[in-house]
């Protein structure tokens, strides 16, 4: 099994150290970014949504456009468009650009949020409505022939798109949401689960979970994990790499007025419990920044060189982990440094792994 690495493309230049420059929507850097992804050897690029944002489908149309083999990974919202359309609007444009195209299903954790878009329902409602929204958007990527679906959120006639992907089956679907609910449509609809960068206790847990409610349904399943390596020549100067960022971090969320906030979602709740534990947990796992913020997002990070992050990489991999999306402080610099020095390391530490499994063997009990 291979190893799947997803960076992120923004619309502009930010993050937790870096006051927003230029536009929301800043065409040049969403080209450069994803150059640089596609120089760096990423095999995908998330593009995120908010409901304050610019719209991600038409973002990840365009970094596709300026990139020769990266492919994007859309964040997508269910429920506020039909399930029928946003199915040929993704087919469309993974016809445009050569089956680049896979799509991450986020059904969303805040209610505050949601409702900026006109979404009142509460989670667990938002969760059965996602189930009918993906069963109706699997069923047009994959039926040849008319069909009918009969639900309490969907109902559709003949429906049938002449559009499909060149992908088999079909584009991938990634899935995010740690509730018990979001576990449920998980199992039943999602290609990738997705996790935050949560200890190896808290992914051994969520995978045999999730593991066990897609073979409910006679399914497997893959597995994706989110993190923020700091990397440095040395361990010294990596986790002092790593104070540096939060002391940034701090400043610029005072000087923002962000505090800590009591996270609205099972996800960010499960990191808070690692950073609870300590900043320092497992060989190189940092909870900073999730301690600091309340875990907004994928705010974690394997700190160390190189080598020591790529060993811990693998460590996940033993977990069953085998795509991870990772993404740095220093957006582009980071992503350019992945491309150097990280990417290449931990596959090839995996290639020289798998070529001698019995090696491998004698060391992998101190992750069971």
């Amino acid at each position: 099994m291979s190893i799947e690495f997803i960076g992120f493309i923004g619309t502009h230049h930010a993050s937790e150290i870096h006051p927003r420059t230029g536009p929301h929507l800043d065409r040049d850097y969403i080209e450069q970014l994803a150059r640089a992804h596609d120089e760096a050897g990423f095999d995908l690029a998330l593009i995120a949504q908010h409901s304050t944002s610019a719209d991600s489908s038409f973002v990840a149309a365009h970094a596709a456009s300026v990139t020769r083999r990266l492919k994007v990974l859309i964040a997508h919202r269910p429920g506020f468009i039909a399930p029928t359309l946003a199915a040929r609007q993704f087919a469309t444009l993974d016809a445009l650009n050569g089956g680049r195209t896979a799509v991450h299903i986020i059904t969303g954790g805040d209610d505050a949020e949601l409702r900026q878009d006109g979404s009142f329902i509460d989670k667990d409602t938002r969760y059965a409505r996602t189930d009918e929204y993906l069963e109706v958007l699997r069923r047009e990527w994959s039926h040849d022939t008319p069909f009918d679906f009969s639900g309490h959120y969907y109902q559709v006639e003949q429906a049938i798109s002449l559009i499909k992907s060149p992908q088999t089956p079909h584009i991938p679907l990634y899935f995010g949401g740690a509730s018990d609910a979001a576990i449920r449509v998980a199992g039943k609809h999602a290609d990738v689960y997705a996790l935050w960068g949560e200890t190896y206790a808290q992914v051994r847990e969520l995978v045999t979970r999730v593991r066990a409610e897609a073979a409910r349904h006679g399914r497997q399943i893959r597995f994706s994990l989110s993190l923020r390596p700091i990397l440095a020549d040395t361990e010294e100067l990596a986790w002092a790499r790593a104070d540096a960022i939060l002391e940034q971090a701090t400043a610029l969320a005072e000087r923002n007025g962000i505090g800590r906030q009591t996270p609205a979602n099972e996800g960010s709740r499960r990191l808070l419990a690692a950073a609870a534990q300590g900043s320092r947990l497992d060989k190189c796992l940092w909870t900073g920044i999730a301690g600091l913020l309340g875990a907004r997002g994928n705010s974690t990070a394997l700190v160390g060189t190189a080598r020591q992050v790529a060993e811990a990489l693998l460590d996940y991999y033993d977990l069953g982990i085998d795509t991870f999306l990772i993404r740095g402080f220093d957006p582009l610099e980071d992503t350019l440094d992945y491309g150097r020095r990280l990417i290449p390391l931990t596959r090839q530490l995996l290639a020289e792994r798998q070529a001698t499994p019995a090696a491998h063997s004698t060391t992998q009990g101190a992750l069971s």
